[in-house]
């Protein structure tokens, strides 16, 4: 109960609340997904970002199709 009343007394001090309501939290939600768009571009884990993966994988199933086509 003691985390739940923080939370709580948190979201209060988040100003906005009669003119917006639960929507003043949504530049919060935009700044985080900006910050998780710019760790899968920027961030490489091991040799790869997670755009270069997804980009491979794009291809290779792109080439596959070609090749399933061709047949």
């Amino acid at each position: 109960m003691l985390v739940s009343k923080r939370v709580k007394r948190l979201l209060q001090l988040v100003p906005g609340k009669r003119r917006f309501g639960v929507y003043r939290f949504l530049p919060f939600f935009f700044l985080l997904g900006g910050a998780m768009e710019w760790v899968m571009i920027n961030v490489r884990l091991g040799p790869e970002t997670f755009y270069d993966v997804y980009r491979r994988k794009r291809s290779e199933r792109l080439y596959e199709a070609r090749m399933e086509k061709g047949e």
